[in-house]
């Protein structure tokens, strides 16, 4: 499975780059980049974007593509799910139609089990799979991406009567933290804030339930589905996010991309440029606020 098992087995009703800041960036040896800012979005706003306005790709030869084949998963929503009518929906599914859109080319969207997807690639069954792919090293053996265009940072929650305000290593001698062990998250903390207590537990829902009764003082975890959690009505109104995103690479990955077969790259390059364009026009930032109502950063 390419992607954190913790967004697997934590976060069904889930699966965003972020600008790593302020105490980001003190908890990390070598930060990325900041990415270049959403057009049209104020800095209290932060949308997932890994492209430069500087470096505008050249729009390349589309002679050879008549259809786009996209493949996605069947069952990992908001990012890629059936609706009603049995067909593809979710952020995913519309990311795809605009990049059809932009490219002026047809598409079509099949749903299959993510285990196979790889496979419907390299045996020339569908051309991009747009599926939540972590590019990772082994993935990277496999297949070909396009530049990313989400990313899952690590926040801590609180309380909402907490006065941990910004949750620096140096501020958090001695609290107790909730994760779910086995996971990055818990390597992290375990790595990066040596002074506090990491309270590893089996899944998050009680680890989430661990913080709503007070038995920790934060919970630490992947921030998309956390952003979810503290929306919905399981959360209570309890808490809130504090400090953070956290991106460090080596933890949480390099981001995700669109994949290809190795070597495709008409597609590949085809796809670099309508992202770029799908987010210099402002639709991207559009399409990420209706999916994500409550900012994961």
């Amino acid at each position: 499975m390419n992607v954190p098992a913790l967004l697997r087995k934590s976060a069904r009703i889930i699966c965003l780059f972020a600008i790593l800041a302020g105490a980001a960036a003190r908890a990390q040896d070598e930060p990325p980049p900041a990415p270049a800012p959403a057009p049209g979005v104020g800095p209290a706003v932060q949308v997932p974007g890994f492209w430069d306005p500087r470096r505008r790709p050249e729009r390349p030869d589309l002679s050879r593509i008549n259809v786009i084949r996209f493949v996605t998963e069947i069952d990992y929503p908001p990012f890629n799910f059936a609706g009603p009518d049995n067909n593809p929906q979710g952020f995913n599914v519309d990311l795809a139609r605009m990049i059809c859109e932009e490219l002026k080319v047809n598409c079509t969207i099949q749903m299959r089990r993510f285990e196979t997807l790889i496979a419907a690639l390299n045996e020339n069954r569908g051309d991009a799979a747009i599926a939540s792919f972590a590019v990772t090293p082994e993935t990277r053996a496999k297949l070909d991406f396009s530049d990313p265009y989400y990313r899952t940072p690590a926040r801590f929650v609180a309380r909402r009567d907490s006065p941990v305000d910004d949750p620096l290593p140096e501020r958090l001698e001695g609290r107790k933290i909730a994760v779910v062990g086995g996971t990055a998250h818990e390597a992290y903390l375990k790595a990066l804030f040596t002074e506090v207590e990491p309270r590893a537990y089996p899944n998050a829902d009680i680890a989430r339930l661990a913080l709503k009764r007070g038995d920790v003082d934060l919970l630490f975890g992947d921030a998309i589905s956390l952003a979810f959690w503290l929306n919905g009505t399981d959360s209570e109104n309890c808490c809130v996010f504090r400090g953070g995103p956290y991106l460090d690479n080596r933890f949480f990955g390099e981001g995700v991309g669109i994949a290809v077969r190795k070597g495709n790259e008409t597609v590949r390059q085809a796809l670099n440029f309508a992202l770029f364009r799908v987010w210099e026009q402002g639709r991207f930032t559009d399409l990420w606020l209706r999916y994500f109502p409550i900012s994961p950063f």
